[in-house]
């Protein structure tokens, strides 16, 4: 079996609206952060606002990511194949994560997951060398996220610490405690 960690795993968010979706595309680029996500891209429009948001995060709470917006999606996955990664779409008419993750994570290829906003061009159901469903019903982009990222890597990426974090969170069993770094 492939080592999680051995090949890299990107982000590309399409649909994003800027004036409806700030906050939604901010959470996808968080969870993508927080869950191991080595970059995220934000496909054929630029919104200044989430990019910069993502970078202050980075900045303060650590971690190393690509970030790229206004890059045309399409291209863009056609070319991640072309160097030889595979492209993961989440939808809810894909097939089950259960029944492919293994199958995903034991594949030492770059992996680009596609998240979607509204309605998603049948391009890239068609490009997608995996379709995949969190449930079949429908949900949010960033709890689909959050899961298939979380079955990838199987859980360990809820350990992952960020040694360039100016602040960190101190686990506590009541309140609030967040610890300034140097």
């Amino acid at each position: 079996m492939g080592n999680p960690e051995d090949a890299e795993v990107y982000v590309l968010r399409l649909g994003h609206r800027p004036e409806r979706d700030k906050r939604i595309t901010t959470h996808v680029a968080l969870v993508a952060r927080a869950f191991g996500a080595h970059g995220f891209v934000l496909a054929d429009v630029c919104d200044e606002h989430v990019m910069e948001s993502i970078g202050k995060v980075l900045e303060r709470w650590g971690g190393k990511m690509y970030l790229e917006c206004g890059v045309p999606g399409r291209r863009y996955v056609r070319e991640w194949k072309r160097r030889g990664g595979i492209a993961v779409h989440l939808t809810m008419y894909g097939l089950h994560v259960d029944d492919v993750i293994d199958e995903i994570r034991e594949t030492a290829k770059p992996k680009l997951v596609i998240v979607g906003a509204e309605k998603v061009p049948r391009f890239f159901y068609e490009e997608a060398d995996y379709n995949v469903a969190i449930g079949h019903q429908p949900h949010s982009e960033v709890a689909a996220l959050a899961i298939f990222l979380d079955r990838l890597y199987m859980g360990m990426e809820l350990h992952l610490s960020f040694p360039d974090a100016k602040v960190v969170v101190e686990p506590s069993a009541r309140g609030k405690k967040v610890v300034k770094r140097g």
